[in-house]
Order: structure tokens, then C-alpha cells, then sequence
């Protein structure tokens, strides 16, 4: 288990380009299945979790090839579908939650898709209902082997249909449309999710011969195709570490540039930094964060405490709801933190009251932080990270703190921030790979 050694207290300076997005990559690498011919993705992320879809890829026949550091080609002209039964591919299978996402498309081009339970971040039930719910209104049958824990849908003929969500799943609503793409007939998706991922992931999709509208929107209706092609396809910058880079400026004090952000993107991710007095600047496509000594969290019109809470797209994304506590820390003011979407995200505050953070965790959803106004800084400590956005929160925290942290099991930030020691040490920080 590799960790990281952390001297905080260093003010940071300069340019930061954020990786591809992690979530869009691992959509999109999914429907290279859908087409025999060759698919070109650029701006993939080099991250733990997007190569092991890769790798699984590979096992199952489709030929990869490396053009660039960030740039692969895709042919999936012979896919091996034994593979499916093999025991790597179960225990690959298992250990990464994108890997869900391979089942679409595999049931829409071949009739079959197997799946075993997958893995990911321990942060509260993470249920798969919508996804195969979705496939059995399609005419899938599906069947759950309990003893091996592991998911198989078959269909020889899928049938458009209307389906309303249960939840707007962002992978729930990527799978279903990955299988309905080559379904006969028409198929409508209300309450379907319409993060910029998910966009992505249909604009590639109506290049390839998909008939998608709706793209967006919470009703997304798809009219069958018989075939798709090949294409190219650039992801987005991933938004959620360029909020991260923008807690980070906060909380180290420091004069950061974030490069080429996808602005229209983003969504309300720079207002909810705003509302905890963090200045922001666009310039051009780039945020520029100044350094700041202090920075006042806003209370609401009528002088009550400020509530931020996460919602589906175009709400603010549970996966920086993590930053905001962290950042919230140190501001002047007091916030209270509500995560409705995930049960167990808000757990890793106890590093950060061991840190010296005031901060009252009222229930597994909701947390009241009050702000020190950096009038007296965090500590150092041992921690272990428990999942990929608390362990950059934590990182962030130790940046800040005044002395030495440990953060072990960093393979869970591995899984989702591309060289991240290397790139925050270029720009003054102090982070020792152990």
C-alpha cells in the first residue's frame, strides 16, 4: 500500500492543464464495443480505473493500440465472447464500478452482456436496478447467480420502448442508451440524466450513425439503427479535479491558473466556490484563482446559514461536495454540508477534526462546519484515504496544514487524479511518493 508524505504550509504558484474526465472516458470506452471499425478517443486520462477498462478491452479481443500519451485507436472487429465466462474476466471485472457500463453495448451488438458485481469507492449503496430494469424493457432477460455474484442479460431481438428511470442514473442512463442505439423501433428515456459526460457520450454515438435527440434533457429518444461506424472523439476536461484545483488554491492561499476548462461546462461548480468567497476569474477559457488571505462564506438573502447540497445534473455534483467541506474549513463563516445522494461520503471528516477542523457531522448525510478564517491552520497527521474524492480532500487539507501528514492507500487517488504529486510539486508543493 503506497502513501504519500506531505509538508504543508507552502504557498503553491502557477499552471495546472486538468486531465480528460475520468467519467466521460469510461462511458465512451464502453461503446467502442458497438462498431467493428476503428474508434480514435483523444484526452484519456492516464488513471488507475480508465486503464483497467482498457485492459478489460483488450481481454475481450478489442485491439488497442497507442498513438499518443493521452491518444488510442479501438477496433473491436472480433470480440471474444467466451471471455465473458472466464474467471479473469470475473475478477477483472469486479474490481473497477465502470466496468458496468461494458453490458450496453455488448447486449446491443451481440444480444449478450455479463457483468460481475463491480467494485469502486466504498461510499454507501451504489445500486444497479435502473440499469437492468431498463435492459428488461428493452426485452432482455435478465439473471442474477447469486453464489458467484455475478449479472447476465440476453436478448436475441431488443424493442424500443418508453421507460420512465426510477433514478437519473448517470451510468443507469448511458448503458440503457448504449443498448438501445441498435434496438428496433424507437426508445424514449424520461428522467434520464444530462450530465456534459453524458452529452459527450451521445454526440459520439449521432457521429457514429445513432439517431439520439433530446440530447441534455431529461427525455433522451433514440430511433434504432441497424449498424454504427467508427469515429473520433475528444473528451472534456474532467471538471470534477478542476474544482478540486480550485479548493486547493483556497485553501493554500496560492496564485493557481486552471488551463482550457470547458467554462459552459461546468455548470454551477465556480458559483458554489463564489459563495464561499473564493474569487474567480475567467479569462478566456482559463480560471484564474488569486492568492487570498481570507475568504467569507455568503449566507442566504434572509441571514440564515448557507446549505450546499448536491443534486443530479444541472445541480452541483456530489463528487466535489467533499472539496467544499475541506475548503469550507478555513473560510469565515459557517456552512452546512448536505450530501443527499451518497450514505457514507461524509465519514472522512473525523481526519479532519483530528486535523483540528471544526466541523459537527450531524448524520451520515449532513455536516455543519465552522470556519476558522485560517486563524489557526490545520495539523498535520497519519491518515488513510477511504475513497477517490475524500483522499483529495484530505490531500488538500494536509497541503494546508501546518507540519507533517501521511496519507496511506493512495491508490484510491491514483484511481482518479493523473500524476498528482508530480504536477502539484512542479507548481512549489512538497509531496513525497512513499
Amino acid at each position: 500500500m503506497a502513501s504519500f508524505e506531505i509538508i504543508g504550509g507552502n504557498k503553491l504558484k502557477g499552471e495546472l492543464v486538468p486531465q480528460g474526465a475520468k467519467n466521460e472516458a469510461l462511458q465512451i470506452l464502453c461503446a467502442v464495443l458497438l462498431t467493428p471499425e476503428k474508434v480514435t478517443i483523444s484526452n484519456i486520462p492516464n488513471i488507475r480505473d480508465v486503464n483497467k477498462l482498457i485492459d478489460l478491452l483488450r481481454d475481450l479481443g478489442v485491439k488497442v493500440t497507442q498513438l499518443a500519451e493521452d491518444t488510442y485507436e479501438f477496433i473491436a472487429d472480433d470480440v471474444n465472447l467466451e471471455h465473458l465466462h472466464s474467471d479473469e474476466y470475473k475478477k477483472k471485472g469486479s474490481g473497477l464500478r465502470g466496468s458496468i457500463m461494458v453490458v450496453g453495448p455488448m447486449l446491443g451488438r451481440f444480444g449478450k452482456g455479463y457483468i460481475p458485481q463491480p467494485g469502486g469507492d466504498k461510499i454507501g449503496r451504489r445500486r444497479l436496478d435502473t440499469h437492468f430494469i431498463g435492459f428488461q424493457k428493452l426485452g432482455a432477460k435478465f439473471e442474477y447467480l447469486a453464489e458467484e455474484q455475478f449479472y447476465k442479460v440476453e436478448a436475441s431481438n431488443l424493442q424500443g420502448c418508453y421507460m420512465l428511470l426510477d433514478e437519473a442514473s448517470v451510468t443507469g442512463t448511458a448503458n440503457i442508451v448504449m443498448a438501445a442505439v441498435m434496438a428496433k423501433g424507437r426508445t424514449t428515456i424520461y428522467n434520464a440524466a444530462c450530465e456534459p459526460y453524458l452529452q459527450q457520450l451521445c454526440k459520439m454515438l449521432n457521429r457514429m450513425g445513432a439517431k439520439i435527440t433530446g440530447i441534455g434533457s431529461n427525455m433522451v429518444v433514440i430511433d434504432g439503427v441497424e449498424y454504427l461506424t467508427g469515429t473520433e472523439h475528444k473528451c472534456l476536461p474532467d471538471m470534477i479535479e478542476i474544482g478540486s484545483f480550485i479548493g486547493l488554491a483556497a485553501m493554500t492561499k496560492s496564485e493557481i491558473t486552471i488551463k482550457n476548462v470547458s467554462y459552459p461546462d461546468l455548470g454551477l461548480i465556480p458559483t458554489i466556490f463564489r459563495k464561499l468567497g473564493i474569487q474567480i476569474e475567467l479569462r478566456g477559457d482559463d480560471l484564474y484563482i488569486p492568492s487570498q488571505e481570507h475568504y467569507e462564506i455568503e449566507s442566504f438573502i434572509d441571514g440564515s446559514i448557507l446549505t450546499i447540497a448536491d443534486a443530479p445534473w444541472p445541480g452541483f455534483t456530489p463528487d466535489l461536495l467533499s472539496i467544499v467541506l475541506v475548503v469550507a474549513s478555513q473560510a469565515k463563516g459557517s456552512v452546512l454540508i448536505h450530501q443527499k445522494m451518497f450514505e457514507s461520503r461524509l465519514f472522512f471528516v473525523d481526519k479532519l477534526i483530528d486535523m483540528g477542523a471544526k466541523i459537527i457531522l450531524c448524520d451520515p448525510h449532513r455536516a455543519t462546519v465552522i470556519g476558522m478564517d485560517h486563524q489557526i491552520e490545520l495539523r498535520g497527521i497519519q491518515m488513510t484515504s477511504p475513497d477517490i474524492r475524500a483522499g483529495v480532500s484530505l490531500l488538500i487539507a494536509a497541503l494546508s496544514a501546518d507540519g507533517k501528514s501521511t496519507i496511506h492507500n493512495i491508490e484510491q487517488i491514483d484511481r482518479g487524479y493523473q500524476n498528482i504529486d508530480v504536477r502539484l510539486n512542479a507548481i512549489g508543493a512538497n509531496i513525497k511518493r512513499l
